[in-house]
């Protein structure tokens, strides 16, 4: 297992996305209301868009361009819309956000 570092936790606003890039991958950060920490590839399956800047709802976010529901946990899209995201593993320890690999 390998974790990187991505962000501090107290720099995400909470329910307010924010993009980190790595290793060359754009990848949404979300802080929920509950302090976990979701991370998703940053590019809705239906015509890209940002979904950093999405609006979050629970552990789902909605597409800002034309509001495709996607979970945060799954990357699934909700129905009847189709596509999905890839997802990444995430840890807080002390305050710091990491990304999880088996790398």
């Amino acid at each position: 297992m390998k974790k990187s570092y991505i962000a501090d936790l107290e720099s995400l606003m909470p329910l307010i996305g924010c993009e980190v890039i790595m290793d060359g991958a754009k990848i949404a950060l979300f802080r929920l209301s509950d302090d976990n920490v979701k991370a998703i590839e940053n590019r809705c399956p239906h015509k890209n868009g940002p979904l950093a800047e999405g609006t979050v709802s629970g552990t789902d976010v909605f597409c800002p361009l034309h509001d495709y529901k996607i979970s945060l946990e799954t990357g699934l899209v909700a129905a009847p819309d189709e596509g999905c995201v890839k997802t990444y593993e995430t840890l807080v320890e002390n305050g710091k956000i990491y990304l999880v690999t088996n790398a």
